[in-house]
């Protein structure tokens, strides 16, 4: 089990990747480490090129070196085209046997029978293959298979970002650079816009529009000459920074621990790229601006390309760039640093305000979006103050300009007044610190009249259990496994789940813990999951409907829940639920994982409790039904009143249609709760409104007596529910059930009615 241990850790790979100068010194090291672990004569790796229908072989230990890049075969070719296209390892102990077998001559494996092939994917993606081979006496074992399994896993997000650099070394020239003018418009002074994430920020602002900061560096005359030393040394501190940056990322959120700086680090190591640098600065041309040819005429061509995954890393190559100029040139260094920045921002990906927060970012300002957007949630879980501000003229702020965020009231301050910053850093200083809201929370929550409420806690990242524990939840009412999946450049192996949801059980031990499967799309983007483009993603292939339609990826995130779910207190909640259909088809997939997992020997939870997602319509008519089959029901109520009410909540010109106190919303609540009291299964509500205290007596009042809600809004809910009467917050919806209009709803919950 040893070995099997040592190639399921990450950091190996990781250190062979860092340590490697190149993608093909990294796969030629990473054979030799399997062929010395598994004992094994033989390993090859194979890549897969898309385009041609091809299988090359990239590296090999133990056949003719001459092999590589010479040995080709199509896709489904081969015992090793058959183990890709079919998706499944291939084991067989006589392979020149075998119908599929074909011998390459040449490569000197004829020697070897036992033959071993995993394919290397990512998600639906297929990647390449790992291949094993052995003389006739040395069987392949099911540890084997184990091991390969998890060297493919880790293997397959690395190629994957090399992939678009290994096709893509064509001459072109570069393109001209564009004048573009960049003035702050009048009228910022003060914007209002909406707390995504409470805090307090103040900083110089780092705008966020990749284009304009290439842009000003480009057009930029470099009358200093540099030295290709300097030009050699800017490349190594970019490399140790960006190392440095990883290592920060991985010591502080486990659960992300892929390689998100990989492309910038490929692109670093790629001869091409920086090869083609060098060579313009042995002829003559200045370091800085040799760097900013070879760039350009590489966007230019990822740019142009039918594929939606090289056509992103325009972003890195933009990225690298910018700090490895910023290392070259000494007054530029602050454009490659996000240290104690405001950042102002279109949009950001998760990785995106993953990679801020590793370097210590202040604040953000999104110019779109809505407050109950997942990249909101992250930021409350990186306890980065975030504002949603409907203004696209902030993107228009000069870089260093002084921005003071509110995230609280959600209001930003564009250079404000010193009067204004000292009043809001008195009022900072008085806010109350963590440590008394930890010491005044209390293990058990009830009214004041004595009424049990159960407080739970929604864990986005691991980051979040320390708090929750500090706060003493009663356990964990829901959490978001698609997280680790869009923060990350890859769909993270079945291995790399359940050391993340182990160390979630073992964190809240002996308290019940949720777990709710992938829910992806709408506003929950894969980076690196590209499928057909949806007019309307909110209500396209997403959560249930994506895992169903994505079995193998579906199944190893619940064999990874039920292994990690050992002697726990474990629920399995599925998120989108329609139908009866969905439950049932969702359920018989968990039965076969079970049915694997015990026919492999592997140790599981088997009787965790099942229950659903209550967001859709839908729902409410079948509510009976659904509630007679499952063991709890979670309200989910972002989605629910986005679906109820025809809202798109990410929207912001639509934001003031979005009403939570809307009588058809509060309605449906009350027959989702009669119908889990009546089954006497457990109902709990797990959406922002768990945490709005204009609402919390209302949703006592209409029978729930469990809440789900972030970390941080444990002290202030606890507060609120010890002073209620729960016979006034019965009274209270009964009146609110009455009313017709949301006007009324509003003035008996002491709402201020706006409309936008």
């Amino acid at each position: 089990m040893d070995r099997i241990r040592l190639l399921c850790d990450i950091s190996e790979l990781n250190h062979l990747f860092r340590e490697s100068v190149s993608l093909e010194s990294f796969l030629h090291e990473t054979v030799r480490m399997v062929t010395l672990h598994l004992k094994t004569e033989v390993c090859s790796i194979y890549l897969y090129d898309e385009d041609d229908s091809m299988l090359v072989m990239k590296a090999t230990e133990g056949l003719n070196p001459d092999s590589v890049d010479h040995v080709k075969m199509k896709y489904g070719e081969g015992l090793t085209g058959l183990a890709l296209k079919e998706m499944r390892p291939i084991c067989v102990s006589r392979a020149s046997k075998h119908p599929s077998y074909k011998l390459f001559v040449g490569t000197d494996e004829e020697q070897y029978d036992n033959f071993l092939a995993v394919p290397i994917t990512r998600g639906p993606a297929k990647i390449g293959v790992l291949t094993l081979q052995r003389k006739k006496k040395k069987k392949f074992q099911e540890e084997d298979v184990l091991a390969c399994r998890a060297v493919a896993s880790q293997l397959a997000n690395i190629i994957e970002n090399a992939k678009f650099l290994m096709s893509m070394h064509e001459e072109h020239e570069p393109a001209e650079p564009v004048e573009q003018t960049w003035n702050i418009p009048a009228g910022l002074e003060f914007v209002r816009g909406k707390s995504a994430a409470e805090g307090f920020a103040l900083g110089p602002a780092r705008v966020i529009d990749k284009q304009k900061t290439f842009d000003a560096l480009y057009q930029t005359r470099y009358d200093q000459i540099y030295s290709l030393e300097q030009f050699d040394q800017a490349i190594k501190t970019t490399e140790n920074q960006l190392e440095d940056l990883q290592s920060q990322v991985e010591e502080k959120l486990t659960d992300a621990a892929s390689l998100i700086f990989a492309s910038h680090l490929l692109i670093l190591k790629d001869k091409e790229f920086v090869g083609t640098m060098r060579r313009l600065i042995e002829e003559g041309e200045n370091p800085p601006a040799a760097a900013l040819k070879v760039a350009r005429q590489f966007i230019d061509l990822f740019s142009r390309s039918a594929n939606v995954y090289v056509r992103e890393k325009v972003q890195d190559v933009e990225d690298l760039i910018v700090r490895m100029i910023s290392n070259l040139v000494q007054e530029y260094e602050k454009l490659g640093d996000f240290k104690g920045k405001v950042v102002i921002a279109r949009d950001l990906f998760p990785s995106d305000l993953l990679r801020m927060s590793s370097e210590n970012v202040t604040g953000a300002v999104l110019v779109a979006g809505g407050v109950t957007s997942h990249i909101a949630i992250l930021a409350r879980s990186l306890q980065i103050p975030m504002v949603i501000a409907n203004n696209y003229d902030l993107l228009h702020v000069p870089d260093e300009t002084q921005v003071l965020l509110d995230a609280d009231s959600g209001n930003v301050y564009v250079n404000p007044s010193d009067e204004v910053i000292a009043s809001f850093q008195k009022r900072n200083a008085d806010r109350v610190s963590m440590k008394d809201q930890i010491a005044r929370m209390k293990p058990r929550t009830k009214t004041a009249d004595g009424t049990r409420v159960r407080l739970l806690a929604n864990i986005n990242l691991l980051s979040d259990l320390s708090m929750a524990e500090q706060l003493k939840c009663e356990g964990i009412g829901l959490y978001r496994t698609e997280f680790p999946f869009i923060i990350r450049n890859d769909f993270p192996s079945e291995q790399e789940q359940y050391f993340a949801y182990r160390r979630l059980v073992l964190g809240m031990k002996d308290k019940p813990i949720t777990f709710r499967t992938l829910d992806i799309g709408g506003d929950k983007v894969l980076s690196y999951y590209h499928d057909a483009q949806e007019q309307n993603p909110g209500m396209g292939m997403r959560s249930i409907r994506f895992s169903l339609q994505n079995r193998r990826i579906f199944s190893q995130q619940l064999r990874a829940m039920l292994r990690a779910g050992v002697d726990a207190d474990m629920r399995i909640m599925f998120p989108m639920i329609a139908s009866t259909d969905d439950f049932r088809q969702a359920r018989m997939v968990l039965a076969e994982a079970m049915e694997d997992l015990d026919q492999e020997g592997i140790p599981y939870f088997p009787k965790p409790k099942v229950g659903i997602m209550v967001e859709l319509p839908s729902v409410v008519h079948m509510i009976e039904e659904l509630a007679a089959e499952v063991d709890f029901l979670s309200i989910g109520t972002n989605d629910f009143i986005q679906f109820m009410l025809g809202v798109d909540r990410t929207n912001e010109t639509v934001a003031g249609f979005y009403i939570p106190h809307h009588p058809a919303v509060l309605r449906a609540i009350k027959l989702v709760i009669d119908a889990a009291l009546k089954h006497d299964i457990e109902v709990s509500v797990c959406g922002d409104m768990a945490h709005q205290v204009e609402y919390i007596p209302l949703l006592l009042g209409l029978g729930i007596r469990t809440l789900s809600l972030e970390p941080s809004y444990l002290p202030r809910v606890q507060e609120l529910i010890e002073k209620l009467d729960m016979s006034q917050a019965q009274q209270l919806a009964k009146q609110v059930l009455t009313v017709d209009t949301t006007e009324q709803v509003a003035k008996l919950l002491g709402i201020r009615q706006t409309m936008s």
